[in-house]
């Protein structure tokens, strides 16, 4: 769920070219227009004989910028819609827009705006396989990518020419969030590492029957979600299946509380490494290390108790007496088994007993040697699964209460709250 206040207050140019994918753009611009965004739309010439101008105006509540509509009397024209706007966002682009763009040439009137525009702008292919694979296209597409621009990767699908191939527009989602994370990142967390784990673990009584718990992994998701709009390079380790995460965060699916611990174990060791990232835009061949302490936040459910024995196919009813018992053991702290000398680590706890929370929370933060303490109260106002949550984040020197919201909007406040 994108929350409408997401994108308040911020203004795109969105960008819309000769390609038969022009009609996604309007899902596109409903997604700018519910996350709370003013969107104003300029379009080529060739994209009008796809999709009309009055279906972005009708959606935007804005006059749409044209070659034969420009005006100096007011910021209707293709200085005016850069000057005004936060960002660019060209979706679809064509492979002629595309191999423009990249030579400076400006012969229609968003042309004019890309290059009148000397910020990072985003840009979103879309075109048939073999022009896509073109190698002027390809050239193309690597120096737009050292000019300034961030490009959203195609996708392989059947193609309006019937084949299948990449070549197709990305998905509106992915550009939105793309455009998101331009507009929320944040220095603090960009090229930073940050590992979230998600879910409830689930512990095999047999090859059918398993222990879990009821957490729905709806908070670790949207901390995932947040970390990357905010600009961290995020690993996502759940038990559940990851759906609407931006494109690229990076997902593994566990399901037991050992597997979650062997692969969290390697994680923490890989995210503690310096990060290589280019050192300037125009000069792709000199590289920097950027080390900066990583973050852990273990929002997963981990069982407390795993089934001792688990048995190999399924239990019969038959072969088990009126009553049956499990033997369980005590599972050891997952959190507590990591090295966090480099590290900083962000610690939940879920409690129902709102009178003993607090000073549990606290007892934990000492225990687990964490540096902060996520709590929520469960109830019948606040149960699993649901939508929202409200917080109170505890460290070794505050305790702060972050209100009830939306889980997107609450992990960005939380991420702004654990900056240290």
């Amino acid at each position: 769920m994108i929350p409408s206040t997401l994108l308040q207050d911020k203004k795109i140019l969105l960008g819309v070219t000769g390609s038969i994918s022009a009609y996604k753009a309007l899902d596109l611009l409903r997604l700018f227009i519910k996350a709370g965004a003013t969107v104003k739309v300029v379009m080529s010439e060739a994209s009008t004989r796809f999709v009309s101008p009055l279906s972005f105006e009708a959606l935007s509540s804005q006059k749409v910028l044209l070659d034969g509509n420009e005006c100096w009397s007011s910021g209707h024209n293709h200085i005016g819609a850069i000057e005004e706007s936060d960002i660019f966002v060209i979706a679809p682009s064509s492979a002629n827009t595309i191999a423009k763009l990249a030579n400076g040439i400006a012969d229609n009137i968003l042309l004019q705006c890309a290059l009148a525009d000397d910020r990072v702008k985003i840009i979103a292919p879309a075109a048939n396989t073999k022009m896509l694979q073109n190698h002027i296209i390809q050239g193309s597409l690597k120096m737009l990518k050292v000019s300034g621009y961030e490009v959203v990767p195609t996708q392989i699908k059947e193609l309006a020419c019937k084949s299948v191939g990449d070549g197709a527009l990305a998905e509106p989602i992915d550009i939105f969030y793309a455009t998101a994370k331009m507009l929320l990142q944040d220095p603090f967390w960009v090229n930073r590492r940050a590992i979230v784990t998600g879910g409830g673990t689930i512990e095999r009584v047999d090859d059918v029957r398993f222990i879990g718990n009821f957490s729905s992994g709806k908070m670790a998701s949207s901390l995932a979600t947040a970390l990357y709009l905010r600009g961290a390079e995020v690993l996502y380790i759940t038990t559940k299946s990851a759906l609407d995460l931006p494109l690229f965060v990076k997902t593994l699916t566990v399901e037991s509380s050992d597997e979650l611990q062997s692969y969290l174990t390697d994680a923490v060791r890989f995210a503690q490494k310096p990060i290589k990232t280019k050192a300037t835009l125009m000069d792709s061949s000199a590289i920097e290390s950027i080390s900066k302490e990583p973050y852990l936040f273990m929002a997963a459910a981990v069982s407390d108790y795993v089934v001792k024995s688990p048995t190999s196919g399924k239990i019969k009813k038959e072969s088990t007496a009126d009553k049956w018992s499990l033997e369980l053991a005590q599972r050891s702290d997952i959190i507590g088994s990591l090295d966090k000398s480099n590290i900083k680590t962000v610690a939940f706890k879920a409690e129902t007993d709102k009178t003993k929370a607090l000073q549990s929370a606290k007892e934990a933060l000492l225990a687990k040697n964490v540096d902060f303490i996520s709590l929520n109260i469960i109830s019948k106002s606040n149960p699993f699964g649901s939508d929202t949550n409200s917080i109170t984040l505890i460290s070794s020197t505050q305790t702060k209460e972050l209100k009830k919201a939306l889980k997107l909007p609450l992990s960005l406040e939380l991420l702004d709250s654990v900056k240290i």
